[in-house]
């Protein structure tokens, strides 16, 4: 097994635009500086192996891979005969041992987690410091475990989960990939290629096909397209090149949540936004578009000095929301946390919020783009409304507000619209399920609202209530 002083290169992709937060946080919590690549939605860090635990806990990260070699200036050959013989060379040619002997490492301890069993069951209405008015029963759920690589793995096309049956597959599998490398039977194996630029003469399909039979005449590896124990990643981005191993099988944006909804915000994507409003001790934040709650279940668990209200006018999601913050509770409770969240969820009128005016920190949320929830034609109405009622309820000069949309003209226009109530700091374009959305950062101004009369400055001026909103 591999020394635990030993370095490593580990990538990771993070939601596209993010890359720089995700920078940020490595940088925070395991003091290593990482590189953004030029292939968007990807960093690269060093660390020593005996903080690799600690890499799977990172809020930013979304897949996992240890890198075997990288290549800055890789040189393809002109004709794809050519590029095939190369692809064959280098199999042979790469530093595999370090690399396995990361994945080994990463393998044990998933199976360290896997193997964590829950003590002292606790009942859902002692789990939590929160209220609500539109609730769910709990999910009977006896196979919940840590927030670890095993709870990860919800399937790609899964909403509302009401039970999980006990299912022992993975340590069966763990213990097959045991006698695996212990030259019973060959690994599996299969290579994934992710291709950026328009001067290759191969597709990726060709690169994975060419480089994984070179992959498995140099191991005698099986090739296995879905049970497969170690996936081979094949990264090109133009003349960059990077091989590597994968140490996730399912994203870790999964992390927290068990109930999804339509337009579920990735937890990653979540976790970015929330970076951009530096919440501070004692902070109030609001989502008053909560869905099913992913952007305030990434605030309390990592920033529980503030408080954070959630709500929406849909009882579904916000029956949702608090399953998931119960299957929460329920599983550090499990893990020998007692302590509640600093979290309460609500159902109301997003347009006529049950908050006392300038009483709001931060507002963070995930706007509907018109896509799957609502319309680009109500769009135009609903957008005008919720920013003048959430300029009602945030404090004047200090507050905050973070704001995701793809519907980004509606946005502008309704931005325009608000007679200096807001001022736009900066955009993060990111990529959310093939869309080209933007995070708005929003920043308060001094325009307050007393009794439908802005003072600004010091001075008065009297405004239609039209024109304000609710005071």
């Amino acid at each position: 097994m591999q020394e635990l002083d030993e370095a490593v290169t580990i990538g990771a992709t993070v939601p596209t635009g993010f890359e720089h937060t995700a920078a940020e946080e490595v940088q925070e919590k395991l003091e290593a500086t990482a590189r953004v690549s030029k292939n968007r939605g990807r960093i690269y860090f060093d660390i020593t192996t005996d903080k690799l635990f600690k890499v799977h806990q990172l809020k930013s990260l979304d897949n996992l891979f240890v890198v075997v070699k990288d290549y800055d200036d890789y040189q393809f050959k002109t004709t794809k005969e050519e590029v095939q013989l190369d692809w064959q060379e280098l199999a042979a040619k790469l530093p595999w041992t370090n690399a396995l002997e990361v994945w080994k490492l990463n393998n044990s301890i998933k199976k360290r987690k896997g193997r964590r069993k829950r003590t002292n069951p606790t009942k859902s209405d002692q789990c939590g410091n929160f209220s609500t008015k539109s609730t769910d029963t709990v999910p009977s759920d006896p196979e919940e475990l840590w927030v670890d690589l095993e709870s990860l793995e919800v399937k790609e096309n899964q909403r509302d989960v009401s039970s999980q049956p006990e299912d022992d597959s993975e340590e069966e599998k763990h213990s097959e990939i045991q006698d695996q490398e212990s030259g019973v039977t060959p690994l599996k194996f299969r290579v994934t290629c992710n291709r950026a630029g328009d001067k290759h003469c191969f597709t990726s399909n060709d690169a994975a096909r060419d480089f994984g039979g070179a992959v498995q005449e140099f191991f005698q590896w099986k090739a296995d397209m879905t049970k497969f124990d170690v996936e081979v990643l094949l990264n090109i981005h133009n003349n960059e090149v990077v091989v590597g191993l994968a140490l996730t099988v399912e994203s870790l944006h999964r992390r927290n949540i068990s109930h999804f909804g339509p337009t579920t915000l990735r937890s990653t994507l979540a976790y970015g936004m929330l970076r951009l409003c530096k919440p501070q001790v004692s902070d109030v934040i609001v989502d008053p578009m909560c869905g099913t709650g992913a952007i305030p279940l990434e605030g309390v668990m990592e920033w529980q000095n503030s408080f954070f209200l959630a709500g929406d006018n849909n009882g579904t999601a916000v029956s949702r929301s608090v399953n998931n913050i119960k299957h929460i509770l329920k599983r550090t409770h499990d893990g020998g946390s007692s302590s509640g969240f600093p979290l309460d969820i609500v159902q109301w009128d997003l347009c006529n919020l049950p908050m006392r005016s300038s009483s709001v920190d931060i507002i963070i949320t995930d706007m509907p783009f018109g896509k799957r929830m609502g319309s680009k034609k109500k769009n135009w109405e609903l957008y005008p409304l919720c920013l003048r009622e959430m300029a009602r309820v945030c404090k004047p000069g200090t507050g905050k507000a973070v704001l995701l949309t793809q519907d980004k003209k509606c946005f502008l226009k309704a931005l325009s619209q608000m007679e200096g109530l807001w001022r736009k700091s900066h955009t993060v374009w990111v990529n959310v399920g093939g869309l080209h959305a933007g995070v708005f950062v929003l920043k308060r101004t001094a325009v307050v609202f007393v009794m439908g009369t802005v003072v600004l400055m010091g001075l008065q001026c009297m405004c239609t209530k039209r024109s304000l909103g609710p005071s």
